[in-house]
């Protein structure tokens, strides 16, 4: 009997074992996925005995497996006996920190630094700490990349000679010959920064940063600048021009285009971090060289800062620092030949109204605005009508309506049908931002307009403009203002009018209610089915099992069946066609269904 049982305990590890042993890839992810469940089948004893040094020794395998390994272990800590027993856990974790895969190394170190914080000090020093040196002092560049995500974890909760210890072992990866492990060091200097004590940041990490910053490769350099927003934010403002300042000045000026955008990417949290003063004397020269960049990539990540910038300016100095340093570049970059440049600008320029004020902006930002608003790019117009609100906040819906108005009327009546057709796409957004009363008045005749279109594309996006018209202003604005253009369109001479009718009423009828689509729409439809031209006629076959849902039985079977009956005995085959498919779409048959169930 002991023996059956000994057997029964045995069993999950050698399941385990034989499935990790298959030759399919996934029968050995799901196994390791399943860890947890083994783990509590053995019992903590048994899980540090037995199944970590099992999965220590097996570490070869794809990197699906190793990454689903990693991120198990990093939630073993209660399997195993709780923080007692956590740094059992280190010797398989330290293994996939050193495998090649970059994934699987990452996600080891976020499991390390996970179960970090279960060790107490004495674990830290006695285990994880000793793991950190093993791995900075490996011979393949893997383990040292992987030791730099470490350091910061357990700094702050060592013995002074062991912090010593990990600054040291810091350094030397900071100066390793391999670019991979000054990349990583670089990084995440950010993150040791944070937990070093002052007199160690100035007199050994900031030695070290300047020299990842001026490193011969840029992909050190531009993590250099990141790991800049975290030291600057640290440091006193009177050591930040002596000891930051320069490289920073440096950085904005790189040869490289790369760490130019990195700079011009945290542009905004440096602003923060060195404080008004040296925004003022140094950031702005810097800023307006990088909205003036010969690399479209670096202008563009500049550009999309713009209004954060001038939002964080001193308040005494904003409005002429602006208008003076700013405004200049961004008039450039309205006409800036690439398309990526203009669009991050259009997204962020009219933010600058709030802050200039109503008549800067009706002197300054607004030529600016028209002049994008008639951009080649459908993505820079896009921008500019998607915060119109913020200028009307500022100058009123009088004065843009007179200056922004012609503008969108006249790429609205365009001769080019693509250019009408992404002014119709904007409309529902533009209506949003200008309001029900303003849209009644100057842009409802255009949506109209659009319905009579030569361009098949223009009637169709013009019928989808109004649904999402009416699902913005509701269906009682729809039945004063919209519905009796379109049914009086069905008297129009031109077949294709009438059959745009047709198209209105099938997608305004799942906004509109049933009482509109049984009152206004079902007679107009019954009418158009006596019309000369067949494809309209087919079209009402087609539009009677569209909105036939929203019908009841009785109405079902005195209107809408009598004219699909007659549709079908038409003499174009067509139209026969489209009504005898609408006669078997469940139009009314489902009516009819629902009353037989009642009866019985």
């Amino acid at each position: 009997m002991a023996a059956s049982d000994s057997d029964d305990s045995l069993y999950p590890i050698a399941v385990l074992i034989d499935e990790l042993r298959n030759e399919d890839v996934q029968l050995r992810l799901n196994s390791i996925k399943k860890l947890s469940t083994i783990a509590l089948a053995l019992g903590v004893e048994r899980t540090r005995s037995e199944l970590i040094p099992f999965l220590t020794d097996t570490i070869y395998d794809e990197d699906e497996v190793l990454l689903a390994l990693a991120e198990q272990l990093g939630n073993f800590t209660p399997l195993v006996g709780g923080e007692e027993h956590v740094h059992c856990l280190l010797p398989p974790l330290e293994s996939l920190a050193t495998v090649e895969e970059t994934v699987v190394r990452d996600k080891a170190v976020e499991s390390l630094r996970k179960i970090a914080a279960d060790h107490s000090p004495a674990d830290l020093e006695a285990h994880f700490v000793p793991l950190v040196k093993r791995l900075a002092q490996g011979d393949w560049f893997t383990s040292r990349t992987s030791a730099c995500g470490l350091f910061s974890v357990p700094y702050q909760r060592v013995s002074t000679p062991v912090k010593a210890e990990l600054r040291t072992n810091f350094r030397n990866l900071c100066g390793d010959d391999t670019p991979m492990v000054r990349r990583a060091a670089a990084g995440k200097m950010g993150e040791f920064a944070k937990v070093l004590e002052l007199e160690y940041l100035k007199s050994d990490l900031i030695p070290l940063w300047n020299n990842l910053a001026s490193d011969e490769q840029d992909s050190v350099r531009l993590l250099a600048v990141e790991a800049c927003v975290s030291i600057a934010s640290i440091l006193p403002k009177e050591d930040i021009e002596s000891l930051v300042l320069p490289t920073l000045r440096n950085a904005a000026d790189d040869k490289s285009w790369r760490v130019r955008y990195m700079m011009a990417d945290k542009f905004t949290e440096l602003q923060l971090a060195v404080g008004p003063e040296i925004t003022k004397n140094d950031l702005v020269p810097a800023f307006q060289g990088l909205l003036k960049d010969c690399e479209a990539e670096v202008r563009a990540a500049a550009a999309n800062k713009v209004k954060e910038f001038c939002d964080n300016l001193p308040q005494d100095i904003r409005e002429t620092t602006i208008m003076t340093s700013i405004l200049p570049c961004v008039k450039d970059l309205v006409i800036d030949p690439n398309q990526h440049v203009k669009s991050a600008l259009a997204s962020v320029i009219m933010g600058l109204s709030p802050i200039l004020g109503k008549d800067n902006t009706i002197e300054h930002l607004l030529p600016l605005f028209l002049t994008m608003l008639k951009d080649e790019c459908p993505e820079v117009r896009l921008n500019i009508i998607s915060n119109l609100d913020s200028v009307n906040q500022v100058i009123g819906i009088h004065q843009l309506s007179q200056s922004l108005l012609p503008a969108i009327m006249e790429l609205a009546e365009d001769t080019k049908w693509r250019v009408r057709l992404a002014i119709i796409e904007y409309m529902p957004l533009l209506a949003g931002q200008l309001g029900v009363e303003f849209f009644d008045e100057k842009l409802n005749g255009l949506c109209m307009t659009w319905l009579v279109d030569h361009v098949y594309a223009i009637r169709e996006a013009a019928t989808n403009n109004l649904k999402k018209l009416v699902e913005k202003f509701g269906a009682e604005w729809a039945q004063s203002t919209i519905l009796p253009k379109v049914v009086a369109m069905a008297q129009d001479p031109n077949y294709l009018h009438r059959m745009t009718t047709l198209f209105c009423i099938n997608v305004l009828s799942d906004v509109c209610g049933v009482e509109p689509c049984q009152n206004i729409f079902l007679p107009v439809v019954c009418k158009l089915a006596a019309d000369a031209v067949p494809n309209v006629r087919f079209n009402v076959a087609k539009t009677l099992q569209k909105i036939g849902c929203h019908f009841d039985a009785t109405t079902v079977n005195e209107k809408v069946k009598p004219c699909l009956t007659k549709l079908s005995s038409d003499v174009d085959y067509d139209v026969k066609y489209y009504a005898n498919e609408a006669m078997a779409g469940n139009v009314f048959f489902q009516h009819l269904a629902v009353i037989r169930i009642s009866v019985f």
